[in-house]
Formats: C-alpha cells, structure tokens, sequence
C-alpha cells in the first residue's frame, strides 16, 4: 500500500501484538482501548465468524461514539476447534484444557475487524481464517508453557509469535491473522475506504 494512502486512524485495542503488527507497516494511529464487557457476548448459536465479527464491532462502536469524525479499528481473534468457539483461557487449569484440545489436532484462528467513521456513515467488517496444524506437545512441553503464564491473554492460550517453532507444524492462511491483526485483510479493507 502506497505510504502516503495510509489512514490515520484510533485502534480500539489493548492488545500490544496488534499495535506492533500495526507499527512495523508504519501506519498512523493511536490506542484507545475499549471498554466492552467481552462476557455480556454469548457464542451460543453463532458460529466463529458471526461471534467475532459481533465482538469487533462492538469494540470498534464503543470507541466510535466517543470520537465520531475518527476512523476506528476493533478486532477479535478467537480459535475455532470443530464449532467449538474458543477464547481466553480463565485461568491455569482452563489454559491446560484448552492447549491439550488444541494441540491434538488442526483448528481455526479467526480474526475479524471492524472499521466504523460514524461522521461519513462507514461501517465495514470482514473476517480472516487460518488452519493451524499443531505438533503434538510432550505433558512437559504443555507443564513448562502453562507455568510460563505466556497463555494469559491470548485466544486459544497461544501465541504464535511466542512458540511457534514448538507449537506449530504449519498454517495454511495469514501469519499476522493468528497473531491477530490481519495485515492482509486490513489493507484490502482499507483500499474500499
């Protein structure tokens, strides 16, 4: 994408792996976090892309009506096992369920971002799916990562960026999506504005 074609734009996001993703590809922005309640959003009857694209959409509105002429950004990634909508692990022992049902077989990471002005009226959502084909982790292998605590905070109790030489055998998709900002889908995205 041509430099000087980059919006400005606020990221309603705490996350610190999208704001890297976001200020390695030099774009202009700020972070304000969004104050939505993630557990006031149910997964039941929805299916992965349905249930993320609601939960960035309503971080991005959150932060939306408070700076109307801005562009906003929100994100969700969770990871999809089979139907099953996964996000972040509560604590060791639900981190500890979750990588051993992750890692015995190939699931989805899924990532949806929602870009809303609502001065001009825009709202735009889409959604961005990678398979990861995990290796199969050792009991010491899954010990060590929980008591690393590198699961807190991360859909599916991993990071990519984190272990991805340990943990995964191969993706078929985005790499910046299972971090979870799709550098790809973004620019698209940006390219319709």
């Amino acid at each position: 994408m041509n430099e000087s074609k980059k919006p400005s734009f606020i990221l309603a996001s705490a996350s610190p792996r999208r704001k890297e993703l976001l200020e390695k590809a030099g774009y202009d922005f700020e972070v304000k976090p969004s104050a939505v309640d993630e557990s006031l959003y149910s997964p039941e009857g929805k299916n992965s892309e349905h249930y993320a694209l609601e939960l960035a959409f309503a971080k991005a509105i959150s932060v939306a009506i408070q700076h109307p002429e801005r562009l906003v950004i929100g994100a969700d990634t969770i990871v999809d096992l089979d139907g099953e909508i996964i996000g972040k692990a509560k604590d060791a022992d639900d981190a500890e369920r979750i990588t051993r049902a992750l890692f015995a077989k190939p699931h989805k990471v899924v990532t949806a971002l929602a870009l809303i002005r609502i001065e001009n009226k825009i709202e735009m959502a889409q959604t961005d799916t990678t398979v990861v084909y995990p290796k199969v982790l050792s009991d010491q292998q899954i010990a060590a990562h929980i008591k690393s605590e590198n699961w807190k905070g991360k859909a599916g109790a991993y990071g990519i960026q984190d272990s991805s030489d340990e943990f995964v055998a191969k993706i078929e998709g985005s790499y910046t999506n299972v971090v979870g900002m799709p550098m790809e889908l973004l620019e698209k995205m940006f390219e319709k504005l």
